[in-house]
């Protein structure tokens, strides 16, 4: 049977998305490959239609535990034959999954990291094994985003397996982690596929963070009964933006290191079968999300990285429609995270440059006033637009929307001259509200008293307004026109040798501000998603859903793995009255219609009772 013809009867999709053919003829021929598509581009199926060839077994190393069970949920839907073995099993379905290798049953498994270099998996893999992939493959490189060790001694296991071809999957990977992994996991002459890396779907802002919790809300309020996830940077701000979602009524849950295993595990179960709105989490623990309409993701601190920020905002939207992706930025941030790496004994001086570094690029992507869609394609070294599409703004940023709106040249320069100036009257002997205080002409007890309200550049910014000022620095930093000391016990501002050139009129400064009142609302995806989709159709998509979410229920895994609302919106709109209709749906490949044909056209038709909602 060929790619395509397993593609419809078990997905029920009519063509690949790009690159996913490629990827699989590679997996059934036995040629090694990397494969990056962005989050949404289809990476399982490139592995998961090889094990449905028929061929022999297929090997998935992942190291998210969470999302395994979930996965082979969604494998076992399409009709395949998948298992997964992790720590978290217990001994009775631990033991099937061994009775169902040992047979030869077994078409798809899913290994951790640790369970496979465990060692005792050989002798039950290796007869079968036609392909052997490694999801998450910039965990493998020192220059990712994720770096995990036991990812570098992945080379020792897939050794043992000589002629299983070899396919390492990531969504984020710029040049150099794209080099580390097909040297780390061993590549035999491997084919490179590389997608681009944009995600047109995604609406993406980036605004100066001035009040954390109405800028959080208001992003929320935009998306009421839609999936969030909002991510802050420590515990407490998670606790804390959680309680006031939670007062203004939106049905959400905290997720972070310091919660018991059992009260992470309910947010996270909760979230992804739809019983949580919104799920508040910290930037630096690991979620294995898989919820496929999450309708926006909101940074409430900055990210480590671009490429955290990629695989964090690149949960929204998982389904093709509208998303939106929100970042909220303060230099203290960045900050914050240096002193976090501060604490880590073992961080090595080769991890601290590419910190920083990944610490500077991020800074630049939220202060710069250019199109997000642009700057992102440019950090994973892609042309923006793609080929083939019109070059005249993405349409879909703060920056092309008219939210966030670039000085020009010229009095971007004088700005910034003028900011400069306050740090470098002031000797960098004084930390950023004092310079803030100073350019906005508050004399204060210590300015006053220092005779700084004397100064020319006293009161010089005053019409521009304290969040202005404060964004400005913020930008000024992240350029390296500023830096923040800790020299003493207090943080100090300092202007650089960069900054003195550029009072000098030697370099380039860019500075932006968001445009007040110009977020605009959302349309709901409803209108967007499908295009034959009428607003009289609302109400059966949501009877669909209720139907869908009872199923899941009563199966025990999450509404998406059923199928996605894409499907259920096309469903509302086309209103197939036979199973051979049904399968003309995108994604309702033969097992779904078998399964769940009749009960979907009896709510079509009107005949059956859908349940109500807890």
């Amino acid at each position: 049977m060929k790619p395509e013809e397993i593609l419809k009867k078990r997905w029920g999709y009519d063509s690949f998305k790009p690159l996913q053919r490629e990827a699989v003829e590679a997996g059934l021929a036995g040629r090694d490959c990397l494969v990056v598509l962005p989050t949404g581009g289809g990476k399982s199926l490139c592995y998961q239609l090889p094990a449905a060839a028929g061929k022999g077994l297929v090997l998935v190393v992942s190291p998210l535990i969470a999302l395994m069970d979930d996965q082979v949920a969604a494998a076992r839907e399409a009709g395949l034959a998948a298992d997964a073995l992790h720590s978290n099993l217990k001994v009775g379905p631990k033991r099937e999954v061994y009775a169902n290798l040992n047979s030869g049953k077994t078409e798809l498994l899913y290994v951790s990291p640790e369970r496979l270099l465990a060692g005792d998996l050989y002798g039950a893999i290796a007869p079968r094994l036609i392909l052997a992939a490694v999801d998450e493959a910039h965990c493998v490189s020192h220059w990712g985003h994720e770096f995990r060790p036991e990812y570098r001694r992945l080379t020792e296991a897939l050794d043992l397996f000589p002629k299983a071809a070899r396919m390492a999957l990531t969504a984020t990977a710029t040049p150099a982690v794209r080099e580390d992994i097909l040297k780390q996991l061993g590549l035999r002459s491997p084919e490179i596929l590389i997608g681009h890396p944009d995600r047109p779907n995604l609406v993406y802002r980036a605004f100066p963070r001035r009040d954390q919790i109405k800028q959080v809300l208001d992003t929320v309020q935009r998306h009421p009964g839609e999936g969030g996830i909002v991510y802050a940077q420590t515990r407490k701000d998670v606790e804390r933006l959680a309680k006031k979602l939670k007062e203004e009524g939106v049905a959400c849950a905290p997720y972070h290191a310091g919660l018991g295993a059992a009260e992470r595990q309910q947010a996270q179960h909760d979230f992804v079968n739809e019983r949580l709105d919104v799920i508040v989490a910290t930037i630096a623990f690991g979620m294995g999300i898989d919820r496929s309409n999450v309708r926006y993701v909101v940074h409430a601190n900055t990210p480590r990285s671009v490429e955290h920020y990629q695989q964090e905002s690149g949960r929204a939207g998982r389904d093709g429609a509208p998303a939106e992706c929100t970042l909220l930025f303060s230099a203290s941030d960045l900050a914050t995270h240096r002193w976090l790496a501060k604490k880590d004994i073992h961080l090595s001086a080769e991890r601290t440059r590419a910190m920083e570094k990944q610490l500077k690029d991020i800074g630049r992507y939220a202060v710069s006033p250019v199109c997000r869609h642009g700057l992102l394609a440019s950090h994973f070294s892609a042309p923006y637009p793609p080929e083939g599409q019109q070059s005249e703004g993405c349409g879909a940023c703060d920056v092309c929307l008219g939210e966030t709106k670039g000085l020009p040249e010229e009095e971007a320069r004088l700005t910034a001259k003028k900011v400069l100036s306050a740090a470098w009257r002031a000797e960098g002997r004084y930390g950023t509200g004092y310079i803030v205080n100073l350019l906005l002409g508050r004399p204060g007890d210590r300015v006053a008293a220092n005779g700084h309200d004397q100064l020319k550049v006293f009161g010089i910014l005053k019409e521009a307004g304290e969040p202005a000022v404060r964004s400005w620095i913020d930008q000024l930093i992240v350029q390296d026109y500023l830096e923040v000391t800790e020299e003493s016990e207090y943080p100090l501002l300092r202007i650089t040798a960069e900054g003195r050139a550029l009072c000098q009129d030697k370099g380039t400064v860019r500075l932006g501000l968001p445009v007040q009142g110009k977020a605009k609302k959302k349309p709901k995806v409803l209108k967007t998603a499908a295009a034959s989709f009428a607003p009289s159709d609302e109400a059966l998509f949501d009877r669909l859903r209720a139907v869908r979410r009872a199923l899941a229920d009563k199966a025990g895994i999450p509404p998406y793995v059923i199928c996605q609302d894409a499907t259920l919106l096309e469903i509302a709109a086309v209103k197939p009255a036979t199973p051979e209709a049904l399968l003309e749906i995108k994604g309702m490949g033969e097992k779904r219609v078998q399964k769940y044909g009749q009960l979907l056209l009896d709510v079509v038709a009107g005949k059956a009772e859908v349940p109500q909602a807890d």
